[in-house]
């Protein structure tokens, strides 16, 4: 069935983004670090709570109890929303919550949106997945998604050849990026070698220590209204989502699907279509990255380059703010921190700061358009559950 883009008149947009520096045991709470999102927004926009009648939240991990999220957040911070979403696709949550945004202002729902990702895990972390997950895999040691991408790893090393070496000049470009972006988590704000990434610890083999993320706390978030509000407001600088697509649990009827093959093998090609576009005129990529494995599979998937050879591009490709594909340049999760389940907005946020023109000491030159992507979830037997691809325009 032929899909209608809805974000194809670029009728809403992106005005302001607002993020925290990402850092350890914090001891701040998901509801402080929102609220430091917020006052940014308030401080760029000049807009008052009064003005937001609009909200939409990840579900993080430290407040994972609590049923109500979004309302006791808009009571935190002063809010009287006439449209409020919490969105649960793990990963996937913070561009997803673009596209339901956009959706919400498109039907007139709201006027004005402010979109929250926040979560201190490294703090406190409440979550208690059940199903599969927890059923057979902890009970034999497999600890959550370092044992998962392990076992990934093992899996696509069977199928093609795996270069390390190409693993690590991303880990490489990822550190640059981290080293120029004061958000960042400091002890992480210092470059690494290829063979820093090689003799780095082994977790869950072949995976290693610096092919993985580290749960950290932070918050980041950002307004959007259609564009004809943004532009009698006098707003300037406008980032568009211009296309959209995800999918979840992906090959769900296959009892055992192969572990390698995403959910990006559709939604990727699928946002692409939308936008009219070929992975080609993609000039910058932020890929969620919880694990090297996972940008260096999105990039086959999606079609950057032809699978099997995903390490390999990645080895003999130029991945800096100057290169032929800039990746994650302000270092993205692994390069940066992961704050919990708002770690899908530093790869979204950076690419909104990109298009707005902001990223300085890293700034990706005449900047057009961006792809992001988010991961949901790491589910028992199989690869990540949700894949979200988005494709935003200056």
């Amino acid at each position: 069935m032929a899909k209608k883009n809805f974000l194809e008149k670029k009728d809403v947009c992106i005005v302001a983004y607002g993020e925290t520096k990402i850092d350890r045991a914090t001891g701040k709470t998901a509801y402080e670090l929102g609220a430091e999102v917020a006052a940014q927004l308030f401080e760029k926009t000049k807009l008052k709570p009064k003005d937001i009648d609009g909200l939409g939240i990840i579900h993080p991990l430290s407040e994972a109890p609590n049923t109500f999220m979004s309302t006791y957040v808009a009571e935190y911070l002063g809010l009287t929303p006439r449209w409020c979403q919490t969105t649960d696709i793990g990963g996937g949550s913070c561009t997803g919550n673009v596209a339901r945004a956009a959706m919400a202002l498109q039907a007139g729902m709201c006027e004005t949106v402010m979109l929250v990702n926040a979560d201190a895990p490294s703090t406190i972390n409440r979550s208690d997945y059940g199903s599969y997950r927890s059923e057979f895999w902890h009970p034999v040691g497999v600890q959550g998604p370092p044992g998962a991408f392990g076992f990934l790893m093992n899996r696509y090393a069977q199928q093609y050849e795996l270069d390390y070496r190409g693993l690590g000049a991303l880990a490489v470009a990822q550190r640059k990026g981290a080293v120029k972006n004061p958000n960042a988590y400091a002890k992480f704000r210092q470059e690494i070698t290829v063979d820093d990434y090689l003799n780095s610890r082994l977790v869950s083999t072949p995976l290693r220590l610096l092919d993985s993320v580290m749960f950290a706390d932070g918050g980041n978030g950002m307004i959007m209204m259609t564009t004809e509000r943004a532009k009698s407001l006098g707003f300037k600088k406008l980032v568009h989502p211009i296309a959209y697509s995800e999918i979840t649990n992906f090959n769900g009827p296959e009892q055992t699907p192969d572990i390698t093959e995403t959910g990006f093998s559709v939604s990727g090609p699928d946002a692409l279509a939308l936008a009219g576009m070929k992975p080609g005129d993609i000039q910058q990529f932020h890929p969620y990255d919880d694990f090297l494995i996972a940008v260096m599979l999105k990039l086959e998937q999606i079609g950057f380059c032809k699978r099997g050879e995903g390490s390999q591009y990645l080895r003999d490709t130029d991945l800096s703010p100057t290169g032929k594909l800039p990746i994650n340049t302000g270092g993205g999760q692994i390069g940066a921190g992961q704050p919990g389940l708002a770690g899908g907005g530093v790869n979204l946020i950076e690419a909104v700061r990109q298009l707005m023109g902001e990223a300085e000491g890293r700034q990706v030159a005449n900047p057009k358009n961006a792809m992001v992507t988010g991961i949901g979830v790491i589910p028992y037997g199989r690869n990540w559950t949700t894949s979200a691809t988005m494709i935003l325009s200056a």
